[in-house]
């Protein structure tokens, strides 16, 4: 029984996810075999830069006992073929487990034949013509348009059920130069937008007193990086608890804890609750030296196709996770290892896909966690202001 005005589930911002990942298109219009060889090409002339997958149906209807132990009733198999991994399983994976295995993927393709996409490429191909009539109502967001050899017009059905095809880009299907450039330009346009996040939220129990509200630079530590953060992010907001937003001055955005207890890895997870579909640049505030060049030199060289993109450590050659971007990939990947016990962002940076790139100026790295650091610091500051005067 449900009540009146009673909503039992809490609405969340979910990920932008298809069937399957966040850009996926299914290709129809044209036999699998051709399906199957535009979808090599495009993912081989891709695969440097961005992280492709492909989805299908198995035409092996002679096949009637699953593989392998399966077969004796396991309902999962694991294989370390060497040059690839393979896990087999007995049941239908769900939505949910799919867009899980390819939560890690840049790029889809579908064959539209066997499987459905949120986008579509169409393949005008007269002997396939009545085939693609079948599967018009899965003609839903046609967004490229490629025309075979024996074809000369649009399908009147194709016109009737896709009306902006005149807008749509169309080509040769012979032109994979510009199928391939068609793909890479959606991929660069759908590029995760970049927010920041200032990590405000610690109880700075070694420093003895807040080490976010120090004024190494004319302002409290927290603005000072809010403001630095603001050049290079689509929104800034300072991270902290939840009784800690009152605190906060008017003219930052704040973002509670929503993860709570889990120091700056809730603060991550609460981020990417709020807006699951952008990268995050996490800085924490502890890091006095932190100058434009270092955020620059990080934003420069950020590998969308990686989860995220880390400095390396000069003390020990680990990564920085608390100057870090996070790409949307990543939440999923968070969540994973807390279900797991983890809490800990460099643990996840270590053992994934992660970006790694050496620091500019190693120093502005440094961090400040006790009253001896902040001395060691504040003194180094004065005589750089001194030197400079």
């Amino acid at each position: 029984m449900t009540l009146n005005g009673h909503n039992k589930h809490t609405k969340l911002a979910r990920p932008s996810f298809g069937n399957f990942g966040r850009n996926e298109w299914a290709v129809l219009g044209t036999p699998c075999t051709v399906i199957k060889r535009l979808a090599d090409d495009v993912i081989k002339a891709l695969a440097p830069d961005y992280k492709g997958a492909y989805a299908d149906t198995t035409h092996a209807d002679d096949i009637t006992h699953a593989p392998g132990r399966l077969g004796a009733g396991a309902v999962l198999e694991y294989t370390d073929q060497l040059q690839y991994s393979q896990l087999s399983y007995a049941a239908p994976l769900t939505p949910f487990q799919l867009r899980q295995h390819f939560s890690q993927v840049d790029l889809v393709l579908v064959n539209g034949n066997h499987q459905q996409a949120k986008a579509q490429v169409v393949i005008l191909d007269e002997n396939k013509k009545a085939s693609l009539q079948k599967r018009v109502s899965q003609l839903t967001n046609v967004e490229l348009i490629l025309v075979s050899d024996n074809t000369n017009e649009v399908f009147d059905f194709v016109q009737d059920a896709v009306l902006n095809w005149r807008d749509i880009p169309m080509l040769k299907v012979d032109d994979l130069q510009g199928v391939i450039t068609f793909f890479k330009g959606k991929l660069i346009q759908n590029q995760p937008k970049l927010n920041g996040l200032v990590l405000a939220g610690g109880k700075s129990q070694r420093m003895g007193f807040d080490k976010t509200a120090v004024k190494w630079h004319s302002k409290e530590q927290r603005y000072h990086i809010a403001d630095m953060l603001r050049g290079f992010c689509n929104e800034v907001f300072i991270s902290c608890r939840a009784e800690q937003q009152d605190q906060v001055e008017t003219g930052y955005a704040v973002l509670p804890d929503t993860f709570i207890d889990l120091g700056p890895y809730g603060a991550i997870l609460s981020a990417f609750r709020r807006d699951p579909d952008s990268a995050w640049l996490v800085v924490a505030t502890d890091l006095p030296l932190l100058d434009e060049t270092t955020i620059q030199h990080l934003v420069a060289l950020r590998n969308p196709a990686a989860i995220a993109t880390a400095y390396t450590s000069g003390f020990d050659g680990l990564p920085e996770p608390l100057i870090t971007i996070w790409e949307p990939k990543s939440y999923p990947q968070l969540l994973a290892f807390l279900a797991q016990g983890y809490s800990c962002a460099r643990k996840v940076l270590i053992n994934s896909d992660t970006s790694l790139i050496p620091p500019a100026n190693p120093d502005a790295l440094t961090n400040v966690n006790t009253p001896e650091e902040h001395d060691r610091i504040k003194q180094l500051l004065h005589q750089n202001i001194a030197s400079h005067d």
